[in-house]
């Protein structure tokens, strides 16, 4: 790792940072995580924050409470405890109009968009926003910020509560990111800027271009250009790059994956659910030599694969609903009777059991379906969500793994073979999961394969030697700094320092 001048200036940062965006994907949380770790690295404090985060992707922090995966993230590149209060509200889509709204890390309700948006007490929403910003402004230095989608959503506007309404609130030095690689950046920037009122174009610093291919030099007529028709400095032209590793938000980066059978590696075929939450549950699989992981809603790649792993979902009946109806369950159940592998993580854990009660109507429509039949379990959905940290063994292992649990439902089993034991300090041990023989068996723990001895597991059943532990969080702090030098090498670190000072 490089050695970092601590507090270059030698001077406090006065302003919070923040990093908004042209468009959905350009790249923020990934900027924003770069520059927590910058700052990290130079001697401050930082802290990540985003008022209002949409995702299936979610974390438990160590008391119990939700927050979007991405900030989750963010604060381990500051070095810090993940908080609520970094992600204050976050929403999980239960379907195309529908979301469970999730405020201060506990569920609230599910709520339509048109009901959210239109139906809320917005400035209760944004105040309880700028509580949680604030108490983290107490700890902290810099707060770097991430807003969300474009910030030049005019139809949102007198709704916005995670955008430039927070920049104004916190005076924070706003830097706009624009995706070159997806073409239009000169529209894109030049679009955004125009349609933004004139106090909150006053708050923007600088632009940042992101995932540039090619010869840096060659867009020095178009970085002047945009500074001539903006007047605004263009003050980082960040490289793409695709040999640095940091856990992704959305998970429209799963579509990337290769899906092509490795003959000499054990191929894993994670079951690409509509609602499938919590993907970086299989991160640390796909850096095992000896595994070739991918996503895919193809029936005869499922069949076909050694092991096949059905995932978490925020709508566990809908999804089971679309696996039949797409000849996907019946390839779960082909690849089981040639016995390969099964396995079922969280909601896909409950697809697993011989039935799913939904009688609230947790999910949608009060009622109940029959499971795939694998495990003898049977689940009741339920209002009361479960979000914490855990500690387990796994089968007849003495090591002690990590994982985190987000789960709503109950699952009761027709006979005692749990797959793991989560161990308390303050309490009595308790089992999770069910396991029927070697090749079957489920769980509500998220992050179960992001331990070795898990991994190993896998391994030595399908014939390969088992590895010494890859230690997943050197490997992360590893990535975080070479994303923090891939960006301070190509941004005018310089500038943004004297902005943050003024």
């Amino acid at each position: 790792m490089t050695n970092y001048q601590k507090n270059p200036l030698s001077l406090s940062l006065r302003r919070p940072i923040m990093f908004v965006g042209t468009g959905s994907d350009v790249g923020k949380s990934v900027i924003n995580a770069a520059f927590c770790r910058i700052f990290k690295q130079d001697g401050y404090s930082p802290a990540p924050f985003k008022a209002q985060n949409m995702s299936l992707n979610s974390y438990a922090s160590k008391d119990g409470l939700e927050l979007g995966r991405a900030q989750a993230v963010q604060a381990e590149a500051c070095q810090v405890p993940c908080s609520v209060d970094m992600n204050p509200i976050l929403l999980k889509p239960t379907d195309n109009m529908n979301a469970q709204v999730v405020l201060g890390g506990k569920p609230i309700g599910n709520k339509s968009a048109h009901e959210y948006f239109n139906g809320t007490d917005r400035d209760a929403l944004f105040a309880q926003a700028m509580a949680a910003y604030g108490r983290l402004a107490e700890k902290y230095n810099p707060i770097v910020i991430e807003g969300a989608g474009s910030i030049s959503e005019l139809n949102l506007r007198d709704r916005d509560i995670v955008n430039m309404r927070v920049a104004l609130e916190v005076q924070a030095d706003v830097y706009l990111v624009a995706d070159i690689d997806r073409g239009g950046v000169f529209g894109s920037v030049y679009g955004t800027l125009e349609l933004l009122p004139q106090e909150e174009r006053n708050l923007i610093k600088g632009v940042v271009i992101n995932k540039f291919r090619g010869d840096i030099q060659l867009f020095e007529d178009g970085r002047r250009i945009l500074e001539e028709i903006t007047g605004i400095p263009v003050v980082a032209v960040i490289p793409y790059y695709r040999d640095i590793f940091i856990e992704d938000e959305d998970s429209v980066v799963i579509d990337s994956k290769q899906r092509n059978r490795n003959a000499e590696k054990i191929n894993i075929a994670v079951v690409l659910l509509r609602h499938m939450s919590n993907f970086t549950d299989f991160n640390n699989l796909e850096h095992q030599e000896d595994i070739h992981l991918f996503y895919t809603a193809n029936p005869t790649e499922v069949e076909n694969a050694d092991i096949v792993i059905i995932p978490g979902s925020k709508n566990t009946i809908s999804d089971l609903t679309h696996l039949r109806a797409t000849g996907l369950a019946k390839a779960i159940l082909t690849a089981h009777k040639k016995n390969k592998a099964v396995y079922g993580i969280c909601g896909g854990y409950q697809i697993m059991g011989i039935s799913i009660n939904d009688p609230a109507g947790v999910e949608g429509t009060p009622g109940a379906v029959p499971g795939l039949g694998l495990l003898p379990i049977h689940t009741t959905l339920t209002e009361k969500k479960v979000t914490e940290q855990c500690q387990f063994t796994f089968r007849n292992k003495t090591e002690l793994c990590d994982g985190y649990e987000i789960h709503m439902g109950e699952t009761l089993t027709e006979r005692e073979s749990p797959l793991c034991t989560i161990v308390r300090e303050h309490s009595p041990d308790a089992v999770d999961g069910f396991i029927l023989n070697e090749t079957t068996w489920g769980t509500y723990i998220h992050g179960i394969f992001d331990n070795q001895c898990v991994v190993n597991h896998l391994l030595a059943l399908h014939g390969k030697a088992e590895k010494q532990a890859f230690d997943y969080n050197e490997f992360k702090e590893t990535q975080f700094n070479r994303l923090a030098d891939h960006v301070r090498a190509n941004c005018d670190m310089a500038y943004v320092y004297k902005t943050l000072q003024c």
